[in-house]
């Protein structure tokens, strides 16, 4: 599927979103002229039959060490895109681990009746084999939160490292997963930036090996993955090389991804312009929890 940008929101309306996000203010927050309501269906319910849930998948570049640091403006971009489209899901990558709260009360701010269920796994350091840090000293890695509109189901995660990994990368890559009592899973990962070839290795060992092991297990129904993948949509390999028979993909033109199960088929995603707080869009997406229409 290709990408469909959105109106790129007025800087004007978001920065004063910002600054509403900042003192604790969420209610009314509008970032511009995105649609508030990118398709026509009506808000889910995690787990029933035949609804929707929303992803916003986004590599926020907020480790302090890259160039593309934005100072934490593109946490509180974040927030406010959280509150503008209201996803069920929402998966990161390059964040420290104090990042995941305000997505957490953004999250709340629109699901007020549900809980959000959250998951982080830092990146290794190759050389000591502790977890890489940002600049602030917060372990840096991938999270993952999720709504669960009935909180008594509980909620379990799952991460691991990678057993490929690009030897002179000194960061070694992690994934990370959610799972709901009632049976959705919701994972991300943040594949090797270094070498492509490892990377498409990752994605493979993510799919191929991690989703049938976490299903093994039990309690693990239909899978969403949000990720940023390094693998370029156009490009060789292709993202879609890692993807199983029965999968869907769709991407932002570059390097994210969302993926989802056979169960699962995607309904319709957008390109949100994050403004230069981070090197990439984020990747809006509706996913039907039905299978795809057979003939």
């Amino acid at each position: 599927m290709r990408a469909r940008p959105l109106r790129s929101p007025r800087w004007a309306a978001a920065a004063a979103c910002f600054a509403a996000v900042s003192a604790g203010c969420l209610a009314g927050c509008d970032v511009g002229g995105a649609a508030r309501e990118p398709t026509d269906v009506s808000r889910p319910t995690l787990g029933a039959p035949g609804t929707t849930v929303r992803v916003l998948q986004m590599n926020l570049c907020n480790s302090g060490r890259a160039g593309c640091y934005s100072h934490g403006r593109a946490i509180t971009l974040a927030a406010a895109l959280v509150h503008e489209h209201q996803p069920e899901m929402v998966s990161l990558n390059e964040v420290c681990r104090s990042d995941l709260r305000p997505l957490e009360q953004a999250l709340s701010a629109g699901f007020p009746k549900a809980a959000v269920a959250t998951a982080f796994a830092p990146a290794k350091d190759r050389q000591t084999q502790a977890p890489v840090r940002c600049q602030n000293g917060q372990e840096f890695g991938d999270g993952v939160l999720l709504v669960v509109a009935r909180p008594e189901g509980g909620a379990r995660t799952d991460s691991g490292l990678y057993p490929a990994q690009d030897l002179q990368d000194t960061e070694e890559r992690v994934w990370v997963c959610i799972h709901l009592a009632a049976g959705l899973s919701a994972c991300t990962t943040h594949t090797s930036s270094t070498d492509a070839a490892v990377a498409l290795n990752q994605c493979r060992y993510l799919l191929d090996s991690v989703v049938p092991m976490i299903s093994r297990r039990g309690g693990v129904g239909p899978i969403i993955i949000g990720a940023d993948l390094n693998l370029a949509a156009r490009g060789s390999p292709s993202p879609q090389s890692c993807v199983p028979s029965g999968y869907q993909r769709t991407d932002d033109g570059g390097l994210q991804d969302v993926m989802v199960g056979p169960d699962l088929r995607v309904r319709g995603h957008w390109v949100l312009d994050m403004h230069g707080t981070t090197d990439h869009p984020g990747l809006l997406v509706d996913v039907d929890l039905r299978p795809p229409s057979v003939g």
